[in-house]
């Protein structure tokens, strides 16, 4: 490659031998200059807008933010630059957080050098670096955690106030006739309200439900 098509770079990297590493993983290559590195969003902030920049090497979590974070500032100035996510966080929410600001790519820390070299070429390139089938199989994984929160929510929501109450102090290890004590009414009238519970909660014995209670944070219900 000529120098006409050099890549103007910049490392987002909080940790200095980290960076300084990068740095010279990078510079080794005639087509990829490194013009910068900034430990932090507000370190963007500052250099931003001092010289061009093509790539964006970005780790996600940063002493001041995140990622993303940096992602905002940076398109400020340059909004055609393309950013390349290096992270040692491997998280589906990171990993998507990252994606959804229009990231070229998202790599993990442990990931050769010439893997991160030939990943900033590609992003520099306009080309989407995380593989097809990781995004789709990302994506899935996303829609099936928002399903549960739905069917989560949609549970909450069906059950009365009342059955709420019981279902905290069973999460709470008490049994139905310590739950007609503590509320005042009748052992027949909790019996009840469990029965409803489990229905509704699609739970085949008290213990399942207890179970999810704890799943749901029930130790925060006002009872």
């Amino acid at each position: 490659m000529t120098s006409e098509r050099r890549h103007r770079i910049l490392i987002v990297e909080d940790h200095q031998v980290v960076a300084e590493g990068l740095a010279a993983l990078l510079g080794e290559h005639p087509d990829l200059e490194v013009v910068g590195i900034a430990g932090s969003v507000a370190d963007v902030e500052r250099w931003a807008g001092s010289a061009a920049v093509d790539v964006a090497v970005v780790d996600y979590w940063l002493p001041d933010g995140t990622g993303v974070d940096a992602t905002a500032v940076l398109r400020r100035y340059w909004p055609e630059i393309m950013v390349l996510f290096l992270s040692a966080d491997d998280s589906d929410e990171s990993m998507l957080a990252a994606l959804e600001t229009a990231a070229s790519g998202y790599l993990i820390k442990s990931a050769g050098g010439a893997d991160v070299t030939a990943a900033v070429r590609r992003a520099a390139e306009g080309e989407i670096v995380v593989p097809a089938r990781q995004l789709a199989a990302l994506l899935a994984r996303r829609r099936e955690q928002a399903q549960r929160q739905a069917e989560r929510a949609r549970m909450i929501e069906s059950l009365t106030p009342r059955e709420r109450q019981i279902l905290g102090l069973m999460a709470e290890g008490m049994d139905n006739r310590d739950i007609a004590r503590q509320l005042g009414v009748s052992y027949t009238t909790v019996r009840s309200h469990v029965r409803h519970l489990l229905n509704k909660l699609s739970a085949h014995s008290k213990l399942e439900a207890v179970v999810k209670a704890a799943e749901w944070g029930l130790s925060e219900w006002q009872h």
